[in-house]
C-alpha cells in the first residue's frame, strides 16, 4: 500500500483538516472515533479528497505544500474532485 495524503472536512466550505498517512482506512475510522482533538471540536468526519503517493518523501512534501495554501486554493482543489463535497472513504483502496 502507499502513503497518502487526505483533506476531512465537516461541511462544504466548513472547517477541513489536511493529514498523511499509510493506512488511509484506519485513520478516517481513528478521526471519526474522536482519537484527534482538532477533527473532534470542529465535527471533522468526512473524507472530501485524497491522493496516493508511492513514497514518504513526496506525501511529506505534498502535505506540507497543502497546508501553506491559501483557504480557497484548497477548496477548488475539492471541488476539481468532489463537487458535493461527498464522503469518498469507500474510494479508498483496501
Amino acid at each position: 500500500m502507499g502513503h497518502f495524503v487526505y483533506i476531512l472536512a465537516s461541511r462544504p466550505g466548513g472547517a477541513i483538516y489536511i493529514g498523511r498517512s499509510r493506512n488511509l482506512r484506519a485513520r478516517i475510522a481513528a478521526h471519526c472515533a474522536g482519537l484527534s482533538r482538532h477533527t473532534e471540536r470542529y465535527n471533522i468526519r468526512t473524507l472530501v479528497w485524497f491522493e496516493a503517493h508511492a513514497d514518504f518523501e513526496t506525501s511529506l512534501l505534498r502535505e506540507r505544500r497543502l497546508k501553506h495554501w491559501r483557504r480557497a486554493w484548497k477548496d477548488a482543489l475539492i471541488m476539481e474532485h468532489n463537487p458535493q463535497w461527498r464522503d469518498i472513504t469507500h474510494l479508498v483502496p483496501e
